[in-house]
Order: structure tokens, then C-alpha cells, then sequence
């Protein structure tokens, strides 16, 4: 069955009434739930809908606000203001997806001190609000430290502090020697420098062979017998030990040894001149292009896969080309991750981190190193929460405010327009629950700036659709009937409308990516309202006009706001 072309626009009207009410109890959703409970009541069932909250911005329901100093030490002076602005870009992408949460991040400093200040609306659980940020990470590739020689000054020194240390531990051995066994966890408590045993009096407990170095090893078990100190000092890489063997027994078929010791500690050049275990070379999370979850071809297990940049590739390569051989250690925030071996040069910039990880966090690492890794580490120095600038007083202000104007609208459109006027104010309700719908759904955070835009594009929606009644009007007074002045007034406004809302809409994208977080907020909002005010002005106006449309509207002259046509009117090209 055809259906002819008034059914199928009343059609249309009812679905799109069925999309209005829908959005309108999305929005406010005790339309359904005070019905619902009464059937709830009366059944015993629990239906209804899960009230959501809008959410909103710092300034209207206050936050946390948190401040971080950058580590700019190792960055070229000429480098630094631009690292700070990738921190920067890196925090807003992780608490605000396409700009819709509107954090405010600021920079600020110079020299080496550099701060970011981040401000988040709706948080006021500090450690909530660390954790939105993400915990930072801090992607480094570092090598095998190296040993510097000392100076002979140096070497010097280290020979008469051991050969001092050999002739104090020869003395203790012996006073040990000439004193009776009881006394000797006295004297270790008075001599030894083994700070794990000392307080012990020596005692090292029962132990199985192999748990010492060699050489005490060798002393306990196969050179002294139960009750026996040793008469020669017995030395190690730490020192000197002098050691008495207290007992001995089999556990589980296995023989133990129960010793005390006295240590007189040496020196080593590495305790005059520490070695770095690892050092920071210029690859790292600055040169990630991607990272994702890949599987171990042999065993399965999951990995990460690591895709530099151009300059990171060539970073990568000249690293593994020099270390043939040797580790290569991957850091995240200052901790070993992986530390592979170098088999041979590795070019075409891919790395990967292979930790032992499960799923879930290699899934985790990729979605943290991809989110973006930081050019300089940061530490929190302050956090606090903030109340409202505003408040609650102030957004209850501004609604109550924003009611009237849509009121006074409403009644203008009605006095003036009549039955077209009540149109608009039917299509501009539409408007409403769906703008605030998609408001509510995705999540946008609304500050006073994003009302704004969007009462605003209230304003707009309102213009529109004074324009089309404007030239359905002028069609009227040319004695054309309702259905064609109808069409011909939203034919003749459509330009008009559009050209206007497409250059809204091209400031709105200017200010969205080039502007501050909260300009980007009055952007958004102006821009979904004027998006769907077009829709609902020309499409849902339109056709519920010509809904209503019957023969005998055309002699209601009094519901256009026409004058009554007299007999010598004729329809005007």
C-alpha cells in the first residue's frame, strides 16, 4: 500500500515525537521513574532508569587542583619550553578525549624551573585525580654502565685503607684466639662490620653448602671441626672473616653447618668510585611513535611492541650496533622492565618489551606508552581540593535565567506567530531534549562558558525559525495557499540559514583548535546546538507544519497572523 504524503509525514512527526520523548527521559528521567514505581508498587517488579548527573565543569562544582614540577635538567636549554608544552599536550590527552572534559592545564617557568598546573572538575578525591592523570610513565633505553680507573692518588689510598683493615683484623684474631669460646660472640658484637650478623654476636645460623662465598664455604665445612676457630684469617671479596665453627647436623639428607664470623670489611674501587649500573642514552619515550600488544611467535606470552619515529629509528640502531653483545636495559619511570641482550644491529626502529607480563598488563603498558610518554619526568609538589568559583547558587542563577529567556521566547513566538509560533516552540523543546541528551551521553562537561554557547544556540535556533515564518508570511500576503507558501517560505530561508550557521560553525572550529580548554567548551556546546537547531528549524518545523495542514486551515486566517485575501488577490511568481 502506497502511502500518500501526508500519512507518510505524520509518520515522520510520530517518530520523531517517540525520539523527543525518548531523549526528554533520558535527560530527566522521573518522567518514567514516578509512573514506573507506581506499577513497581502494585506488580512487584523494579523497572525503571538509572538516574545519570550532567557533568560539570571546575567552576560550577569545584575539583582538584594539582601542581607538578617538570625535571628539565637533561633537556637543552633551547629545547625545554617545547618539552614542557609535550607534557602538556600529554596530560590534556589523557583527562580530556576530544576536548570534552575540559581540564584546565596551564605551563609556567623558565631556567630550570618549570611547572604545570592541572585543575579537574568534579574530582575531589586527590588520589582519583593522580590516577586520571596516569602514573606518567617515563620511557628510557639505558646501556651497561662503565667502570672508570681511579687516579693513583686514588689507588693509594684504597691499598693502606686494606692494608690498615688486614692489621686490625689480625689483632681481633688474636684476642679471639687468647679468650675463651663464650667470649667470641662478645667480641663480635664489640668488632665485627658484617651489619647483618653483628648484633647476633657473629651467629650465621645452619646452613647448607653454597649459601657463603667460597672461601668461608671451604673454612666451615670441610677445613674446621665443630667447636674449631680458625688460626689464619680467612679472606674474601669483602674482607676478612675470622670463623668459628659451632656445629654441624644432616636435615633431610643434606649436612648443615651452624658458624659465627667476625668481618673486618676491605674497600674495592668500587666503593671509592661508584659505578652507574646503567646510563641514560637520548632514545626514549620522546621518539615513540606506537606501541601494541603482540604475541611471542615460539612461546605465546604477550609482549610489547615498541615503533619509533624517524629520528628515533636511527637513535635505536646506532644503539644496538654499539652494544653487540651487551644489555640493553628498558626503563619505565626509573625501573627495569626488560634487559635483553644484544644479539646484533637492529634496524627499522621496532623494539620490543618482553617482561613476563600477563594480558591485561602488556595491555596496560601499550595503552599507558600510547596515551604519550612523557619528554620530561614530572613530580606532584602540591595537591588540594577546590571548591566552586561559582557554585551551586550561581549555576541555579543561571538556569532559572536561561528558563525565562526560553519562556519569553516562547511567548513571543506564540503572540506573533500563532499557530507557527507554537510550532517553533514544540520543535525548540525537540531541541532541547536532544541537545541535552547528547550532552548527558557523551559525557561533555558543562562549565558556564559551554551553557553559554549553548543558550546561544538556542538564540539561533529561534532566528531560524523567524526567518522561514518571515518568508512564509510574504507568500501569504501574495494569495498563495498554506501547503505551497509553506514550502516556499522554508525554500527561500534555507540559504539564509545556512550560510549563517556554516560560518558559525567555521569560528566555532577555529576557537576549538586554537583556543584554551574552556573556549573549547563554549565551541563544542555552540557547535552540536547549531547542528541540531538546523535540523530541528527546517526539518522538524517543516514538517510538522505540514502535518497540521488541512483545507480547512486555509480560512483560519487569524492562526497565520495574514490578513483575510480578497476576491482580486492572484498568486505572484
Amino acid at each position: 500500500m502506497k502511502l500518500s504524503i501526508t500519512a507518510k509525514v505524520r509518520l515522520w512527526i510520530l517518530a520523531v515525537f517517540l525520539v523527543a520523548i525518548t531523549a526528554g527521559t533520558y535527560v530527566y528521567p522521573v518522567i518514567f521513574n514516578t509512573p514506573a514505581g507506581w506499577f513497581n508498587k502494585v506488580t512487584g517488579q523494579h523497572i525503571g532508569i538509572k538516574p545519570t548527573d550532567f557533568r560539570l565543569g571546575l567552576d560550577l562544582q569545584g575539583g582538584t587542583h594539582l601542581v607538578y614540577q617538570a625535571d628539565v635538567s637533561k633537556i637543552a636549554a633551547g629545547e625545554r619550553s617545547s618539552a614542557i608544552d609535550g607534557v602538556r599536550d600529554v596530560i590534556e590527552r589523557r583527562v580530556n578525549a576530544f576536548g570534552v572534559s575540559e581540564p584546565l592545564i596551564q605551563t609556567s617557568g623558565s631556567g630550570d624551573n618549570y611547572r604545570v598546573v592541572v585543575e579537574l572538575a568534579g574530582v575531589k578525591d586527590v588520589d582519583q585525580a593522580i590516577k586520571m592523570i596516569g602514573e606518567t610513565p617515563l620511557l628510557e633505553f639505558k646501556t651497561e654502565g662503565v667502570a672508570q680507573p681511579l687516579t693513583a692518588q686514588e689507588k693509594k689510598d684504597l691499598a693502606k685503607y686494606n692494608t690498615d683493615a688486614k692489621k686490625k683484623a689480625q689483632a681481633i684474631l688474636k684476642t679471639v684466639l687468647n679468650s675463651p669460646l663464650d667470649q667470641f660472640a662478645t667480641i663480635a658484637k664489640e668488632k665485627s662490620e658484617d651489619p647483618g650478623s653483628a648484633a647476633n654476636g657473629g651467629d650465621l645460623g645452619f646452613v647448607a653448602r653454597g649459601v657463603f662465598v667460597p672461601e668461608v664455604d671451604q673454612t666451615i665445612f670441610d677445613d674446621l671441626k665443630p667447636g674449631e676457630i680458625s688460626r689464619q684469617l680467612v679472606e674474601s671479596s669483602y674482607g676478612w672473616h675470622i670463623i668459628y665453627k659451632v656445629a654441624e647436623r644432616e636435615q633431610d639428607g643434606q649436612k648443615q653447618v651452624q658458624a659465627s664470623h667476625i668481618l673486618i670489611r676491605k674497600k674495592v674501587e668500587s666503593d671509592i668510585r661508584p659505578v652507574d649500573a646503567w646510563q641514560t642514552t637520548a632514545l626514549g619515550g620522546k621518539q615513540l611513535q606506537r606501541a601494541q600488544v603482540v604475541f611471542d611467535p615460539n612461546v605465546g606470552t604477550p609482549t610489547v611492541s615498541l615503533q619509533f619515529d624517524n629520528e628515533g629509528s636511527k637513535l635505536f640502531e646506532e644503539l644496538t650496533t654499539a652494544n653487540v653483545g651487551k644489555t640493553i636495559g628498558i626503563f619505565l619511570d626509573n625501573q627495569p622492565i626488560s634487559t635483553p641482550t644484544v644479539n646484533e644491529p637492529i634496524s627499522g626502529g621496532q623494539a620490543v618489551i618482553s617482561g613476563n607480563f600477563s594480558l591485561p598488563e602488556a595491555k596496560l603498558l601499550a595503552q599507558r606508552l600510547n596515551a604519550g610518554a612523557l619528554p620530561v619526568p614530572i613530580t606532584l609538589i602540591s595537591q588540594q581540593t577546590v571548591g566552586a568559583s561559582l557554585g551551586a547558587d550561581s549555576l541555579n542563577r543561571s538556569l532559572f535565567a536561561g528558563m525565562i529567556g526560553l519562556l519569553a521566547v516562547s511567548l513571543f513566538m506564540l503572540l506573533y506567530y500563532r499557530l507557527p509560533g507554537l510550532i517553533a516552540v514544540i520543535a525548540l523543546i525537540i531541541y532541547s531534549c536532544l541537545v541535552l541528551t547528547i550532552f548527558k551521553f557523551f559525557h561533555i562537561t558543562l562549565t558556564l562558558a559551554g551553557i553559554a554557547g549553548f543558550i546561544l544556540s538556542i538564540g539561533m535556533a529561534v532566528d531560524a525559525n523567524v526567518l522561514i515564518f518571515e518568508r512564509m508570511m510574504e507568500e501569504l500576503r501574495r494569495g498563495r495557499d498554506l501547503l505551497s507558501a509553506t514550502n516556499e517560505g522554508f525554500h527561500r530561508a534555507w540559504p539564509s540559514i545556512r550560510d549563517s550557521n556554516v560560518c558559525t560553525l567555521i569560528t566555532c572550529s577555529i576557537l576549538f583548535w586554537f583556543s584554551t580548554s574552556l573556549v573549547k567548551g563554549f565551541a563544542l556546546t555552540l557547535t552540536i546546538g547549531v547542528i541540531v537547531s538546523m535540523f530541528t528549524a527546517v526539518t522538524i518545523s517543516r514538517n510538522l507544519l505540514r502535518g497540521m495542514l488541512t483545507p480547512r486551515m486555509d480560512k483560519w486566517y487569524f492562526l497565520f497572523h495574514r490578513p483575510k485575501p480578497v476576491a482580486t488577490d492572484k498568486p505572484q511568481a
